[in-house]
């Protein structure tokens, strides 16, 4: 019999913690709570959770702190981290996400809202198995074993940065504006802020290095795309025949 999906609840108040755990578990999800950093490690050591919720501020070391460390670690860098907080200014977000959150959900929130977002996490930590080989110049992307090279040598993406290069290489040369990107990569894009795009353009092109990073490129105020021919350098200008 399937296991259920299993949660990590890092949330330090009871009430709180309570209130989601019942949720996850009449919804089908095998919720784990711990209330600080060190029991939430404890939780992950026994045995790795499928994403976890995480709280901003929490005793110990925050909720940022841990998810840059979890993100760090390559045991847990491809568990989806879902931040859970009061934080509702666009620069907490943004911190958040650079953090290495894959999603940010402000305090309060639906209860309906917070599982449709775990689903769409876990959805897209098991991407669609396809038996497409993409390439596009020296960038080879291979949909049945997950892997992803850069002239013939390994590179190391994550779950949701895969999807996101899957799409842009499968569509070579074409712009995708941040929306467009969200229907099609995320999915349930009603729940996501199109900034979650910029966060993971910068991780996938940190993940593919300067080389194979510069292809996939911003087109400023529409969107973006991968290109085989990046415009790292711009031309010499030409001399006039004289």
């Amino acid at each position: 019999m399937k296991q259920p999906p299993r949660i990590l609840l890092v949330e330090d108040e009871p009430a709180i913690a309570e209130l989601i755990s019942v949720n996850l578990r009449h919804s089908g999800f095998l919720p784990v709570w711990a209330a600080e950093g060190a029991a939430a490690q404890r939780e992950i050591d026994n045995a790795l959770p499928d994403a976890i919720l995480l709280d901003w501020m929490l005793p110990g070391p925050s909720g940022i702190t841990l998810a840059r460390r979890w993100r760090a670690d390559p045991r847990t860098r491809a568990v989806p981290i879902l931040m859970l907080t009061a934080k509702g200014d666009e620069p907490d977000k943004v911190a958040g996400l650079d953090a290495g959150a894959d999603d940010y959900i402000t305090k309060p929130f639906s209860t309906q809202e917070l599982l449709a977002r775990i689903r769409a996490a876990l959805r897209r930590r098991a991407p669609e198995r396809t038996e497409d080989v993409v390439s596009v110049g020296e960038l080879t992307l291979d949909g049945a074993t997950h892997r992803v090279s850069w002239r013939g040598r390994p590179l190391k993406v994550g779950p949701t940065e895969f999807k996101l290069l899957q799409y842009l290489m499968k569509h070579p040369e074409r712009v995708h504006s941040r929306q467009q990107l969200l229907d099609k990569v995320w999915g349930d894009h009603v729940f996501i802020e199109e900034r979650t795009v910029d966060v993971h353009v910068k991780r996938l092109r940190e993940a593919l290095g300067a080389e194979a990073g510069a292809m996939v490129e911003t087109v400023r105020g529409v969107g973006y795309r991968v290109t085989a021919q990046p415009q790292a350098t711009t031309a010499a200008p030409r001399q006039r025949a004289g």
